[in-house]
């Protein structure tokens, strides 16, 4: 990480010519005084505020200031790749879990479908027996009927016979 300026941003930003002293005003040449962190103004002693020139910050503070901005730079774009980086980490081991759950799924459809043909199988192997008792049962249905006819037409007859025997 990169360390942060410690100097007062008068110092770093201005310069020596135009910072701010310690105790937050100096006194000018006839008794004007700087207004704290007011760059290029002053304040006369009737509190009209005037302009002064600004001084560019000398070269060397320049560079120092252009190195210090790019570290700085340099340390928060490195920040965001990290950031971005991670994030697609964390997509990709996303991405492969559910490509490891959707392989799960696909073995139990596999499977579901192999158990659904085998029934499939025996039901089609047993079919034969299933169509044999519907006509079984069909057969013991029109029985029944001939059976019921046959307990009629006995009823009938029996009491034709006892009508005969009473005579």
């Amino acid at each position: 990480m990169a360390e942060v300026d410690s100097r007062p941003l008068s110092d770093a930003v201005l310069g020596p010519a135009l910072a701010v002293g310690a105790a937050g005003s100096t006194l000018g040449d006839e008794g004007e005084q700087d207004v704290a962190g007011a760059a290029g103004r002053r304040t006369d002693d009737f509190g009209v505020e005037t302009a002064e020139e600004a001084t560019e910050p000398s070269e060397p503070d320049i560079n120092e200031l252009c190195k210090d901005m790019f570290t700085k730079m340099s340390v928060y774009l490195q920040g965001e790749l990290t950031a971005t980086c991670e994030d697609y980490k964390l997509l990709e081991n996303m991405n492969k879990l559910t490509g490891l759950k959707y392989l799960e799924m696909k073995e139990i459809a596999v499977n579901i479908n192999r158990n659904l043909k085998d029934l499939n199988q025996k039901y089609a192997s047993l079919q034969p027996y299933l169509d044999q008792i519907g006509q079984i049962e069909e057969q013991v249905a029109a029985l029944e009927q001939a059976a019921y006819k046959l307990d009629a037409y006995s009823k009938k007859l029996e009491a034709k016979f006892k009508k005969l025997e009473k005579r």
